[in-house]
């Protein structure tokens, strides 16, 4: 669901963004002493495309989340009540492959969002690079793929390269403009069915010679964000 307004924070991700993450055995992450950590010590799409069809159709913090996936029974649990968390591990298990790390236990990320890079990052994505790569593949590709917190419209297709180590103006907020996105096979997934179906880096390396898709920022000035403000690099 696109939001029409937000508030970003300063040295914070997107409210909510990545607020939960699900442990495996060989997770280093200590719930005692929470801190961020790599992506690769908790249940990623990558290693398991199926859970990319998972949808929050309602969350409300403090409140039950509904989980559904098209292929299975939707789920509802309080993520606050910990003693709900052994019904969800069973639920999600079913979409881990046997030969993959077990689910262990759901844990909440530190002050900011447990996202892939290690400073606190949202992820800003051009529809354009995105209308010129569905060409490539010949199909039109879910923007949902790619699980973008921020898709700006009117840009030239891979404009956003160039904005490495700019501020980005959005509505009120200011944004330095830190890295590219490097992909992973978890942008294979249909995000509408769960199963691998385009060979999003082969493509990007095809055309591109990079495995690139988006950039990341840090919020540097908190500010509302509407749909309508517009962005604009100072």
């Amino acid at each position: 669901m696109a939001l029409q307004s937000i508030r970003l924070e300063a040295g914070k991700t997107m409210h909510g963004d990545r607020k939960w993450a699900v442990t495996h055995a060989a997770s280093r992450f200590d719930p005692e002493a929470p801190e961020w950590i790599a992506c690769n010590n908790f249940i990623r799409g990558a290693k398991a495309p199926a859970l990319q069809a998972i949808s929050i159709s309602q969350y409300v913090i403090g409140s039950d989340m509904l989980l559904k996936h098209p292929a299975h029974p939707a789920f509802r649990f309080n993520p606050e009540n910990k003693a709900e968390h052994k019904g969800f591990i069973e639920w999600l298990a079913q979409f881990v492959p046997q030969n993959r790390a077990r689910p262990a236990a759901l844990v909440a990320a530190p002050d900011r969002g447990m996202t892939d890079s290690p400073f606190p990052s949202i992820s800003i994505l051009n529809l354009a690079s995105l209308a010129e790569l569905s060409a490539k593949a010949g199909r039109v590709m879910d923007p949902a793929r790619f699980r973008g917190n921020i898709w700006l419209d009117g840009l030239d297709a891979w404009e956003e390269f160039s904005w490495i180590g700019k501020t980005l103006r959005l509505g009120r907020a200011e944004v330095i403009i830190r890295e590219r996105i490097t992909r992973c096979v978890a942008t294979h997934a249909d995000p509408l069915t769960g199963q691998a179906d385009v060979d999003t880096l082969g493509l990007l390396e095809a055309g591109w010679d990079h495995k690139d898709f988006g950039v990341y920022g840090e919020v540097v000035k908190s500010g509302m964000a509407e749909c309508d403000d517009g962005a604009h690099i100072l």
